[in-house]
């Protein structure tokens, strides 16, 4: 007999189905454009349709440095179901780490805003396998605009078979701790990761989700596609901004989002918050850094309930503490998402029991394949366990608790280890963090020449009062174990952050070490 099911529906189906099914319903909305499900639809299929129209073979990689608009969710969903890899570009990066994205991807397209082309053409004769141009919102000598590319194509999807295993987008790495890599995820990986997240986070069809990081972050990613799978709204905006983000969230009627740390910080700081404007809030996701303990528990008191904090990698492993279990455990990043398992190892590579720290593995549906080009930074991040299974290494350190609550404890690159003990800036972090007038501050591990390595505390001079450097030198010391206490106590402007909020220790740790030394 033949079996009644058909071929499993990949994210590009979905959306199609999608704009059929909710036709009127909106689908993205940014400022005054409104796009409903059946426009947006059309969009993708066209943007498909003129990739598939290149003569490019399937897999081909798609370039997107875009500013957020509503261009960019098009071109990103376009070449998925043209059967395309996009590659979202961080629009922070220098020339040359983007000329080595693009060459890395080996990309074949790429489509900018107006604000990126004149870097694009600097570049230009570094990248040979680069062969069409395409300019949104502008006409430039040399590029094609998008609104032409697209306009004369069908609003119907091209006839491509998408499979599981093919390559759907390439994210890089921030390079806060390195060299940064293409992580490498495929249609049946990001579908997995999309449905998983989306039930983790209370994603329905009624949701009207704001998102104002931009979309080459996978930050915003999880808010693209947890919101279109279910057919719900994306408000979409060009940047952050405090009280623009309060004005949208009450007059928009916004239900979820995701944010960074210091981006809470900056809403509650504005002199416009009050809380009862955050009414319409279902499930907010904190991502990117951890909360420190003050902000998460005025947060799950303001936002009614509404708070989800998320532990995760772009590779592919997530935990979310969810709000109805958070009493007492403000300090956990909670348990893994559905489909995701979590062991905890020690330097030796073998499992640590529960309560003991060690380097947080995991595996599931969602984990990349690997990183473009680089077996030997995949064969580096990858673990075996005794029955064969491969597992992601993250870098960081954690453990779990008897009820399988997981704790971060710190990021293994960022350990200092002084006189032979290591010593988790997180902790000392924590200790600042109960300091009323301390609103951010990295503590980072410099050379010395006694004990190899000791603490210094960076801290972000945006509170009131704040005591002198050697005071709050004297009051950190005073609350810190023998072994954690620092060395010294600097003041800056602003702490390095890469786009999506992460401090930048790697900068710090470069800038502050000849300051160190004239200390």
């Amino acid at each position: 007999m033949t079996p009644l099911t058909g071929p499993r529906a990949l994210i590009p189906d979905i959306l199609h189905l999608q704009a059929r099914w909710q036709a009127r319903k909106p689908a993205l909305v940014f400022g005054d454009t409104v796009l409903s499900w059946s426009e947006f639809g059309a969009g993708i299929s066209q943007v498909a349709q003129a990739l598939t129209g290149t003569g490019l073979p399937i897999g081909s990689c798609v370039a997107i440095a875009m500013q957020n608009g509503v261009e960019m969710p098009l071109a990103l969903m376009g070449a998925a179901t043209a059967g395309f890899v996009s590659a979202p570009l961080n629009l922070a990066i220098t020339d040359e780490a983007m000329a080595g994205m693009l060459a890395d991807a080996s990309a074949r397209v790429v489509i900018v805003t107006p604000d990126q082309a004149e870097r694009i053409d600097r570049i230009r004769d570094q990248l040979p396998d680069l062969a069409h141009f395409i300019l949104a919102g502008a006409d430039r000598p040399g590029w094609t605009r998008f609104e032409a590319w697209i306009s004369n194509q069908p609003a119907k999807r091209p006839d491509v078979a998408l499979t599981p295993d093919l390559p759907f987008n390439i994210i890089y790495s921030s390079g806060t701790t390195g060299q940064p890599k293409g992580i490498l995820h495929t249609q049946a990986t990001r579908l997995d990761w999309a449905l998983h997240l989306g039930l983790a986070l209370r994603y329905h069809s009624g949701v009207r989700t704001l998102c104002n990081l931009g979309l080459y972050s996978n930050i915003s990613w999880v808010m693209m596609l947890c919101t279109w799978i279910n057919g719900g709204t994306l408000v979409l905006q060009d940047r952050f901004d405090a009280g623009d983000t309060l004005s949208e969230i009450e007059e928009q009627g916004i239900t979820h989002s995701a944010m960074v740390p210091v981006q809470y910080q900056r809403l509650l700081d504005h002199p416009d918050y009050r809380a009862e404007r955050m009414a319409s809030l279902q499930a907010v996701m904190s991502c990117g850094s951890a909360l420190p303990a003050t902000l998460k528990a005025r947060l799950f008191d303001d936002f009614h309930g509404a708070v989800i904090e998320l532990y995760g990698l772009t590779e592919g492993v997530i935990t979310t503490l969810d709000p109805e279990v958070s009493a007492g455990r403000l300090a956990s990043v909670g348990k893994p998402i559905p489909g995701t398992d979590l062991r905890i190892l020690g330097e030796d590579d073998r499992v640590r029991p529960t309560g003991e720290a060690g380097e947080i593995v995991a595996r599931g549906s969602i984990v990349m394949p690997g990183y473009l080009n680089r077996p030997d930074a995949t064969a580096e991040a990858s673990w075996t366990d005794e029955t064969g299974q491969v597992w992601l290494r993250t870098g960081d350190i954690g453990k779990l608790d008897a009820e399988g609550f997981l704790y971060i404890v710190d990021r293994k690159k960022d350990m200092i280890i002084s006189g032979g003990q290591n010593i988790y800036p997180a902790d000392i972090e924590a200790v600042f963090h109960t300091h009323p007038a301390i609103t951010a501050v990295a503590v980072i591990g410099l050379p010395d020449a006694v004990w190899g390595e000791t603490p210094v505390a960076i801290v972000e001079a945006g509170g009131e009062d704040l005591p002198s450097e050697s005071d709050l030198l004297g009051w950190a010391n005073d609350r810190l174990g023998k072994r954690q206490r620092i060395r010294a106590v600097f003041y800056v402007d602003a702490l390095p952050r890469n786009p999506n909020g992460k401090i930048l220790k790697r900068d710090l740790r470069r800038d502050f070490a000849a300051r160190m030394t004239r200390t």
